[in-house]
């Protein structure tokens, strides 16, 4: 840790050179500065800054590195882990580098490190053209991409990582690299799944694919009649084309106006479903869901920028995720997940969901360290509450949820999905066999683990 009068005369410099803002503790703006997407991470860094291009990311390296400081990234602040913090760290915040630039003749996308899906889908959407991205408009692109990265189009276009062309990064040296299948391999493969461990993606270059057609349908059926909606949706997904995908998931009924109003604020079972395609295939393919007793919802074309804001949550809230890759979906488990909805926490924003995975996902690159590709299915309890006081019963479901599904586990896991839960379930994302291969890249490019508020991997 250096001096007081060098940390001093460091800072000062910095505000000088940045062209961007710098914020510390007890500053106006600073406990807005590090207010994040989850209200449970309270951390609070040395140094906010938030850098307006990429000079500002070295500036702001190099100053971490000489006060011996560790470094936390902040894309979209989406992560309920809190990666974004770090007690007593400098935080370089990329918000205002969400620049995103299509070249629809080479069907490729440069996305800044701080943009969020919002941001990347809206720009190309004007191209017919999409890339997978998350299921929150919020999310941020870096931190999604380099986790892994599936959303709704991962069926049809594999995983996000899948698609990964190039990253631009800032090493813990304070250096700028490409980092692509010609440069730096080793360290693009360890991208692929080993998030922020590396250093801080300033720019992503990612494929596109034609997408002129969206559709969606969100169907909710009453609670009981859940397990016939699950197995409904598991053979409409097990029948259709990889272009088909969605959730199955239990949530509070929503104020929307497809919802009626005698759901509003109680236990709903939902089949939300997406093709990416026209209406009219989509209403063909979900038959078997159709002629279960509907009691709300809606089918319809909708551009996938605007799918994709569908199950926004606001910020503030707290958050508690987890999640189990499965073996399978057979009718016992599908009794098990329906009979956990019962215990879910409610009126909440908290949601109870399963995600069908296959297609391009399992077809993809099997090389990265992307162990949950060939689960078919995967559990998500998602637990989203206002009040702190209900922190033992969200989160206590949430864990119920994994040990009631865990028969059925695959062992691995989407670290994207999840908080800290120990250094074990870190090896369960990235697959035990990587770890080593991993820990030298980690070595020869942050050595001192600097990069260290993430789903951690230590240099060797």
């Amino acid at each position: 840790m250096a001096s007081l009068s060098k940390a001093g005369a460091a800072l000062t410099a910095l505000r000088e050179e940045l062209t961007g803002e710098v914020f510390v503790p007890g500053e106006a703006g600073y406990d807005e500065a590090r207010a994040v997407f989850n209200a449970m991470t309270d951390r609070r860094p040395a140094v906010i800054a938030q850098c307006a291009d990429t000079a500002d990311v070295v500036r702001t390296v190099r100053f971490a590195r000489d006060l011996d400081l560790p470094v936390a990234v902040r894309g979209g602040g989406h992560s309920v882990a809190g990666n974004a913090l770090g007690d007593g760290a400098v935080v370089v915040d990329l918000r205002r580098m969400h620049g995103v630039s299509v070249d629809p003749e080479a069907r490729t996308v440069r996305v800044e490190g701080g943009a969020t899906m919002s941001h990347l889908d809206r720009t190309c959407q004007p191209y017919g053209l999409a890339t997978t991205g998350g299921r929150a408009s919020t999310t941020g692109v870096g931190g999604f991409v380099l986790g892994g990265g599936t959303g709704w189009l991962d069926r049809a276009f594999g995983l996000a990582v899948d698609n990964l062309r190039g990253v631009e990064l800032v090493t813990a040296d304070a250096d700028q690299v490409r980092a692509d299948p010609e440069e730096h391999p080793e360290l693009f493969w360890a991208l692929h799944g080993g998030g922020g461990n590396f250093g801080v993606a300033t720019a992503l270059t990612l494929r596109l694919h034609e997408l002129p057609e969206f559709s969606v349908a969100l169907l909710l059926y009453l609670p009981e009649h859940g397990p016939w909606a699950v197995r409904a949706f598991r053979e409409a997904i097990d029948a259709g084309p990889d272009r088909l995908s969605g959730a199955l998931l239990y949530i509070t009924g929503p104020p929307e106006e497809f919802v009626p109003e005698e759901l509003v604020g109680h236990l709903v079972c939902g089949a939300l479903v997406t093709y990416a395609g026209g209406v009219e295939a989509l209403r063909d393919l979900i038959g078997p869901l159709l002629a279960l007793p509907v009691a709300g919802g809606l089918v319809a074309a909708l551009p996938y920028a605007d799918v994709q804001c569908m199950i926004d949550d606001p910020p503030g809230l707290r958050n508690y995720w987890s999640a189990e890759y499965l073996t399978g979906l057979p009718d016992d488990l599908v009794d098990v997940y329906c009979s956990l909805a019962e215990r879910m926490p409610v009126p909440t924003g908290t949601q109870h969901i399963l995600f069908p995975q296959g297609g391009a996902l399992a077809s993809g690159p099997h090389d990265y360290p992307i162990p949950y590709r060939d689960a078919p299915w995967s559990a998500h309890p998602f637990a989203i509450w206002e009040d702190p006081a209900d922190d033992e019963r969200a989160i206590s479901w949430v864990r119920e949820v994994r040990s009631e599904v865990e028969p059925w586990s695959t062992g691995d896991v989407y670290l994207n999905f999840i908080g800290d839960e120990g250094a074990e379930r870190v090896g369960a994302g990235l697959g035990v066999g990587n770890m080593l291969r991993l820990e030298k890249v980690k070595r020869a490019y942050d050595p001192d683990n600097v990069f260290r508020f993430n789903h951690n991997i230590r240099p060797l």
